[in-house]
């Protein structure tokens, strides 16, 4: 018999099981400016405990960056052109750089302190300024100067690298192209080595090809990591990347090279986007960085890597702190608006009540329904996005840094970058309706918001294309549990769990529920907030759909590659939902992790709350597919919404206190509608109406 093994079972939970809490980094040596935040609130929440409980591992990074962006230097300006809004955050650049913050994750040798995880933790943080800085900062520091770091040697550190830190060099990184996007393996750009002149040629062999919103490109980069095909001796040898000057220094391209300006976007408009292209720039052989491959002086190509499959996708993996960062970005741009908008909610007041005062908007539970579950989501988001980041930096400063530490980073970075980045977005637009025509003018974000972080679902990774990589990583994962096992054995297994089979071992099929409930609808709401139960009906709701998909996608094992592809497309909606649900497993069992992390008291009953909402609200959006597949019978669905509902009533009075612990400030949230300005409005109203 095979014993049942989760296909969500994590490296953390397998090396450390028991672990339910990670000891601090050291402080970094400046001192820390702590925010006011309320401690010990009427509602005896300990605000500050909780705000340091959802900081994490890095709490007096991101406190230090906070309190920088207090700074107004740092803040967008909504009444900018285009041009004076990029001259203005290209310049902010500098201040940034004055602060040290972005040489963290660099060697000592060029000022930095190797610290991977503040870093990202830092940069998260630039949000509530001006996401268009944090973009240019991610492009200058994340992406050109890390790729240096990443993906060169030696002599390019020593050639390249402070020039690049200290903002000498202003950089692009030029690896999208017009035609494939996401498609990073089929980029038509090529670099073809002359053995001659022991140089490489560039070539955009066509409009398709040219490098497309290549941040800095329009107006500031002076140089470029190109990433291109790389032909040797008459053999292509995958994708690979370039250092490759662009521009002279009064503002220039060089010789063979062109672009043009992408004009002005949707949001982010103080970073100059631009287009790229080649043809025949020659650059010196040392110039490919050549961790992962390189080229001798007469052609001769070696790498360390002999599967240039592996060898591209490891050369990729070493950028995989872009979608760690833009995750951690967008629940900050979510936590902004969630503040704003429940500060709002206590304080307006629409249509009277039972009495003679209206009706406080967060009293309404239409109006719970549409932020409380956002508090809780973003409370799991922070909890999970804590783990993500521990897990990056034990890999990039090398504590745990293996084949396996890694995929296991890569695929959780994919997921939780989908899955925050789209959850950001529908919670800012929530807020911005939640407040209705107030929240629609720009003194109070949420439009700018909005605008600046919608892109952040589809670059460094095209959510979509992120959450197939996810689902094939967990087929991938249930493929290797039957290694060596007969035919009828695994057909038998995958029956067992898609008939319920995993229910039935645990507990949770609809006729055991009914015995359980007895007809009691208190049973069945108990039953639902007992963490077991959650645990096993989220974590089914992966295991079961993807033994579903391997069953459904077993033929395209034989089938020719035309027939396979259809198979998987015939599939991919419900490929991508389980990706999702995978993601969202993620994030309660970190969220459990801090509940249990967390001594009883006030806090613990909250969060414990906090988590069964979000639980209940996973699994309510779900409904569907537990019923069909016999994970809940009807009373226990039934049950679901009246529990939410009752929970949400009971975590009103916590709203403020469960949102002030985001830890944001007025100079962070910078909306009239958060400076108990309504509050004043509403007292006068009800003393002119009272005299």
């Amino acid at each position: 018999m095979v014993e049942r093994s989760s296909t969500v079972q994590t490296r953390r939970e397998r090396e450390e099981r028991d672990a339910i809490s990670v000891a601090p980094r050291p402080a970094p040596a400046a001192p820390v400016r702590t925010p006011e935040v309320a401690v010990g609130t009427s509602t005896g929440i300990d605000v500050t405990a909780l705000r340091d409980l959802l900081l994490g591992e890095w709490r007096d990074t991101r406190l230090a960056a906070r309190a920088r962006m207090l700074d107004p230097v740092f803040h967008l300006h909504d009444d900018e052109l285009v041009a004076d809004q990029r001259a203005r955050v290209t310049a902010t650049l500098h201040a940034l750089l004055e602060s040290g913050a972005p040489r963290l994750p660099f060697p000592p040798e060029f000022g930095g302190r190797d610290d991977a995880g503040g870093n990202l933790a830092a940069f998260a943080e630039i949000v509530t300024a001006d996401p268009s800085l944090q973009i240019k900062a991610g492009v200058q520091w994340g992406l050109f100067t890390a790729a240096i770091l990443h993906l060169g040697t030696r002599t390019h550190h020593e050639r390249f690298l402070e020039d690049a830190i200290e903002l000498r060099v202003l950089g692009g990184f030029a690896m999208t192209e017009t035609g494939h996007g996401s498609d990073v393996a089929s980029i038509a750009t090529t670099a073809t080595y002359d053995p001659a002149t022991e140089e490489f040629v560039l070539t955009t062999p066509f409009r398709a090809a040219w490098k497309d919103y290549i941040g800095n490109a329009a107006v500031d980069a002076r140089a470029a990591v190109v990433f291109a095909q790389l032909e040797t001796l008459g053999e292509r040898h995958g994708v690979h990347a370039f250092y490759v000057p662009i521009r002279d220094e009064s503002g220039r391209f060089l010789p063979g090279i062109g672009g043009e300006d992408d004009g002005p976007k949707g949001g982010l408009n103080g970073v100059d986007n631009g287009r790229l292209h080649f043809t025949d720039v020659r650059i010196p052989r040392t110039n490919l960085l050549n961790r992962y491959g390189d080229v001798a002086a007469d052609g001769t190509y070696s790498s360390p890597i002999a599967s240039p499959g592996r060898r591209f996708f490891t050369m990729l993996g070493t950028l995989v702190q872009g979608r760690v960062s833009l995750a951690l970005a967008t629940n900050t741009g979510a936590q902004v608006a969630l503040q704003i908008a429940v500060r709002y909610a206590t304080e307006r007041r629409q249509f009277p009540g039972a009495g003679r005062d209206e009706t406080v908007l967060l009293d309404y539970p239409r109006h719970q329904r549409r932020l409380l579950p956002r508090v809780a989501a973003s409370y799991a988001a922070s909890f999970a996005l804590n783990e993500l980041l521990t897990d990056f930096h034990r890999v990039f400063s090398g504590e745990h840094d293996t084949d396996e530490a890694r995929q296991d980073l890569e695929t959780f970075a994919a997921a939780m970058k989908a899955e925050t980045s789209w959850f950001s977005l529908e919670t800012i637009q929530e807020c911005r309706e939640a407040c209705g025509g107030a929240g629609f003018l720009a003194e109070n974000r949420f439009g700018r918001l909005h605008s600046d972080l919608d892109v952040y679902a589809t670059f460094e990774g095209d959510n979509t294309v992120l959450l197939q990589l996810v689902g094939k990583r967990l087929l991938s994962d249930y493929g290797k549990r039957f290694t060596g096992a007969s035919p009828a054995t695994v057909a038998g297994i995958v029956g067992q769990q898609i008939a319920g089979g995993v229910a039935g071992l645990s507990g949770a099929t609809a006729l055991a529920q009914r015995v359980s409930d007895r007809a009691s609808h208190t049973r069945a709401s108990r039953a639902l907030r007992d963490r077991a139960v959650q645990e096993r009906l989220l974590t089914d709701r992966v295991d079961v759909a993807v033994a579903e998909l391997a069953a459904r996608l077993r033929p395209a094992g034989t089938a020719t590659p035309e027939k396979a592809a259809e198979l998987l497309g015939r599939n991919q909606h419900a490929l991508i939902e389980t990706a999702r649900a995978y993601a969202r497993l993620r994030q309660w069992q970190a969220f459990d992790r801090a509940v249990r992390s967390t001594a009883p008291g006030a806090n613990r009953h909250a969060l414990e709350q906090l988590r069964d909402v979000f639980a209940l609200g996973l699994i309510e959006g779900d409904l569907d597919w537990y019923l069909v597949r016999g994970r809940l019978n009807r009373q226990r669905a039934r049950a679901v919404p009246a529990t939410l509902d009752a929970l949400l009533a009971a975590l009103r009075p916590h709203a403020v206190a469960l949102t002030d612990a985001f830890g944001y400030e007025q100079g962070h949230l910078r909306a009239a509608i958060a400076t108990g300005a309504e509050r004043q409005r509403q007292d006068e109203a009800r003393a002119a109406t009272t005299a």
